[in-house]
């Protein structure tokens, strides 16, 4: 089918929205059309380089990878939906065979590896093209359009009662943040937290510290909009920086300082882990959720202290959940009114509204921005 998506044709460029050919689901793979796609910071990741989602010649390449829709059409063999299924994208799929998997990791999942390929799990081949070319799809998904084919692991069906606009945010940047304070920073009643980057994935980390029971959770951004905005997520205190931060730390939890440190800044570096750590207690866990660049290999952190004071430097995809539990288990918790979906959601744009998005997320004007179906996409 022909359809229309948000393209980009090379590194640092501007997105732009092309007619595209969407090929039908084979055999193991379902189609949807979307509601909407969340703006998450991993697309821009890939637009600057930092991620290697194609390589030279591989161009061009379809962005987003968090959304919801319903199932229009379904492949051979697929047991876990039926057309008309309202369902949320997640953007690692899960096999639920290998070894990851069959031990509670499904966000560590072996098809993860074939994310960065742009060729569908079922066949290896290209489901998309771009005027004649194949084009590879952020996480095989490719939320800027509003169709999209996929591997069954990625549909997580979900109730058809809940809002999909808001469903599609948990596809990504809800869970990795929820997750990053309740299983990769394992927060418990009482704790110390300090989130640090209060955009679309700090925010939900302090849902997440919040819904765990922090007594104190600091939320840390030179934004001062952002750090407002995150009282109404949970926190209850806030600072500009990691350096002004600390004192107050210190203050609080009686010069124990934080029981887990939650790094979710937009475009993390090494030299953010070192202060990260200093505010990290004897024996707590540093949470790196944020991303850098591929090509960066050089942190800076204190080794002696790293084991002497015996603390934790946990890496974070998706925030260490399982999508196929825990994205509906979060919307639960959005039906029932403990956990805040509706006032992330700082701005919708039209697909065609995209690199306004774009400009305002990189402005610190939003904490999530959506882009909205409608009739007209169809």
């Amino acid at each position: 089918m022909k359809t229309k998506a948000a393209v980009l044709w090379g590194p640092n460029q501007d997105w732009q929205i092309e007619e595209v050919e969407l090929g039908d689901p084979v055999a193991g793979e379902v189609q949807i059309r979307l509601a909407a796609s969340g703006l998450c910071h991993s697309d821009e990741h890939a637009r600057v380089g930092d991620l290697p989602m194609v390589e030279p010649g591989d161009w061009p390449f379809i962005g987003g990878h968090e959304g919801a829709g319903i199932v229009t059409k379904v492949g051979a063999g697929i047991t876990s939906v039926v057309e008309g299924d309202h369902v949320v994208l997640g953007f690692i799929p899960s096999c639920g065979r290998c070894r990851s998997c069959a031990t509670g990791h499904q966000n560590l999942c072996d098809y993860g590896a074939m994310l960065l390929t742009g060729r569908g799990i079922a066949d290896g081949t290209n489901r998309i093209y771009v005027k004649g070319k194949p084009a590879s799809p952020m996480c095989l998904l490719g939320t800027f359009s509003p169709y999209v084919t996929v591997h069954e692991s990625a549909a997580i069906k979900i109730l058809d009662d809940i809002p999909l606009d808001k469903a599609a945010l948990v596809g990504c940047g809800v869970t990795t943040g929820w997750g990053s304070s309740v299983y990769a920073g394992q927060v418990k009643p009482g704790d110390t937290v300090v989130v640090v980057g209060c955009g679309g994935i700090g925010q939900n980390a302090i849902q997440g510290a919040r819904m765990a029971g922090a007594r104190y959770i600091v939320a840390v951004d030179p934004v001062e909009f952002k750090r407002d905005f995150a009282k109404n997520m949970g926190a209850t205190h806030s600072a500009p920086s990691m350096d002004e931060a600390m004192a107050l730390v210190n203050e609080i939890s009686w010069g124990r300082m934080a029981d887990a440190v939650i790094i979710a800044i937009g475009r993390i570096r090494g030299e953010h882990i070192a202060p990260a750590l200093d505010l990290t207690a004897k024996g707590g866990t540093a949470v790196v959720t944020g991303m850098g660049s591929l090509t960066e290999m050089d942190v800076q952190l204190n080794l002696f202290m790293l084991t002497m004071q015996q603390k934790r430097l946990q890496g974070a995809i998706f925030g260490g959940a399982n999508p196929r539990y825990d994205i509906p288990n979060l919307l639960r918790h959005y039906m029932e009114g403990t956990l805040k979906l509706d006032e992330l959601v700082t701005r919708t744009y039209k697909l065609e509204e995209i690199n306004q998005g774009y400009a305002d997320m990189n402005a610190g004007n939003n904490i999530r921005g959506v882009i909205m179906y409608g009739d007209e996409d169809y």
